[in-house]
């Protein structure tokens, strides 16, 4: 869509009409007395929100990470643990380390990024928790069909995780019909 049909058209009343403004908007088309349309979220601004949100995410990741990492050390340190006796052919120390630093790291950063980047940004949550349903549901309807992928030909990007713009989402629904062709045009 082009930008030029997103914006709200303003119409003038007749004249014998008290002076109101009409607006009539692509989402709503409903009457207002303000000129301004109800508030929310262009998907310029949601795809915006949505990295920064992303962004959150990732540097809370960095100090968990770290934070497991040394509070792992510190248990697996004082723990007695025969060298000789491999976990999986790797050494337990190691084993051990790269559990906490995983666990810790990659789950519970992401979690403390969402939680603080909410936290800081409350005035906005509700707009962009439906424009994220909105958002899912579209890449929900457009996904290709899991059963199709194998070992040696993935689903590219199935959850739209990489989506970053307007043109990003529009290169993904081009990817998702290229493999589905691909995968499709295959069996036949």
């Amino acid at each position: 869509m082009r930008e030029s049909l997103c914006r709200p058209l303003v119409l003038a009343c007749k004249p014998q009409l008290p002076k109101k403004n009409v607006v009539i908007s692509r989402r709503s088309y409903a009457a207002s007395g303000s000129s301004q349309p109800p508030e929310s979220l262009s998907w310029r601004e949601y795809l915006a929100i949505r990295g920064s949100k992303r962004k959150w995410q990732v540097a809370a990741t960095v100090p968990c990470a770290l934070l497991g990492f040394i509070g792992g050390a510190t248990y697996f340190g004082t723990m007695g643990a025969d060298p000789t006796k491999t976990i999986m052919g790797i050494d337990p120390f190691f084993f051990y380390g790269i559990s906490t630093v995983g666990c810790v790291g990659a789950v519970v950063g992401p979690s403390l990024g969402t939680a603080l980047w909410r936290m800081t940004h409350r005035n906005k949550v509700s707009l962009i928790d439906a424009k994220d349903r909105e958002f899912y549901k579209r890449i929900a309807k457009n996904r290709v069909d899991a059963t199709l992928q194998s070992p040696t030909s993935p689903i590219p990007d199935y959850y739209g995780e990489k989506i970053g713009s307007i043109h990003g989402y529009r290169q993904w629904l081009r990817d998702r019909s290229k493999y589905r062709r691909k995968v499709v045009l295959a069996e036949e």
